[in-house]
């Protein structure tokens, strides 16, 4: 039903770009395998176009990559994808890169057109990768050519940590509680 392309694998190296300033490759393995997804209903046409709607408890797996949401709408034309919402509370991407280490980002949406190849996260981002973080209430992302945009709204604002290269990984909040 879906083309092996993989938008979400793209949008994970992606953010892994941006929480890093010696970004790491997402796991190129990982576009090779099947995507597996998993909801309490959906709602999809068979005819290639038009929006699936998952809901509830959504879980997509590929790899070493895992997405939670509580909501994917991928929207196909003529049998490819198009562009791929998620929504949830919130909405969490996990994957290894191709290092090794792992990087997870949050966010309350993520919205990744992948005719313009643009990604936008919006809600309480938050991006991890043991070399640093990023944080902030809205992130758009070009894959095109690579730029970040980032931006608080209202009184939020943009915070990043980078850690130098010998540094031990500092703990999560997670790892804190």
């Amino acid at each position: 039903m879906f083309p092996p392309v993989n938008p979400l694998l793209v949008l994970v190296a992606a953010l892994a770009a941006i929480a890093v300033a010696d970004p790491a490759l997402a796991r190129s393995s990982d576009r090779n395998q099947p995507m597996d997804l998993v909801s309490d209903s959906s709602d999809c046409t068979v005819d290639g176009s038009g929006v699936c709607h998952f809901n509830g408890n959504v879980r997509i797996t590929q790899g070493t990559l895992t997405i939670s949401a509580a909501r994917a709408d991928l929207h196909r034309a003529a049998g490819d994808l198009s562009r791929t919402v998620l929504t949830g509370a919130p909405v969490v991407l996990k994957q290894q890169m191709d290092d090794g280490t792992p990087m997870t980002a949050r966010a309350a949406k993520v919205d990744y057109n992948l005719r313009t190849e643009i990604a936008v996260l919006t809600g309480n981002v938050e991006i991890q990768q043991p070399r640093g973080t990023m944080s902030g209430e809205r992130v758009v992302y070009n894959l095109q050519n690579g730029r970040v945009e980032s931006g608080g709204e209202g009184n939020g604002r943009v915070r990043m940590r980078i850690l130098p290269r010998n540094a031990e990984p500092a703990p999560t909040a997670q790892d804190e509680g």
